[in-house]
């Protein structure tokens, strides 16, 4: 069986975001709890295709909080450079939300998880009855993948883009801590109310 307490999940957000995440966790646009100050990142057409995107189960991706399984993933180095029209951001604006499949779990939320970029045609989307296979479906080999270009793997970039996709608002006990790229946006989430010993400094997940 799987140790689901260390396969470690990570969401980027605006550091702007954190106080509204200290009081209400992580919400949706449509929840009464939803932040109206909402700083996103990444590309509006892609978020606004993905919100729309239809799962297997019939509901809209948009129902669910996306995850990632690793770091310096292919969204981050876009949302750092600036690409495909979008405003390049410094890593010290962008934190990490870290939870764990076990954690998820422990608070009974439903989840979806696949094996690739959750929109392309050849991800596969699996449910919590499929979660003590995690070790088999995931290929960790792509999502530990420093670089996801590859001439001998044309699909290696999918396969490290695999995501966990949790229904509904996440409470704030669902997060595990932060990360950070220096000691700057260490503090300020500090200032903003976050416990100093779960702010962690790790520049090397940032390009």
């Amino acid at each position: 069986m799987s140790e689901l307490d260390k396969i470690y999940l990570f969401r980027m957000t605006h550091i702007e975001n954190i106080p509204h995440m200290l009081q209400y966790g992580i919400t949706h646009s449509t929840s009464l709890n939803s932040n109206r100050h909402f700083t996103p990142i990444g590309d509006k057409s892609l978020i606004d295709t993905r919100n729309n995107f239809i799962l297997s189960n019939g509901r809209r991706l948009g129902d669910y909080i996306p995850f990632y399984f690793g770091y310096r993933t292919p969204m981050l180095y876009v949302v750092q450079n600036g690409f495909n029209m979008v405003a390049p951001m410094p890593p010290e604006n962008i934190v990490y939300c870290v939870s764990s499949v076990q954690k998820i779990m422990e608070m009974q939320l439903d989840f979806i998880f696949t094996d690739g970029h959750t929109v392309d045609g050849f991800t596969l989307q699996y449910t919590p009855k499929d979660i003590n296979n995690i070790d088999t479906l995931i290929d960790w080999t792509a999502v530990k993948a420093k670089y996801w270009r590859s001439d001998n793997d044309l699909d290696l970039k999918r396969r490290k883009e695999a995501e966990f996709l949790i229904l509904g608002d996440i409470a704030i006990d669902a997060i595990l801590g932060f990360l950070v790229s220096n000691e700057e946006a260490k503090n300020k989430l500090i200032i903003f109310g976050a416990d100093a010993a779960n702010v962690h400094i790790r520049s090397d997940y940032y390009f």
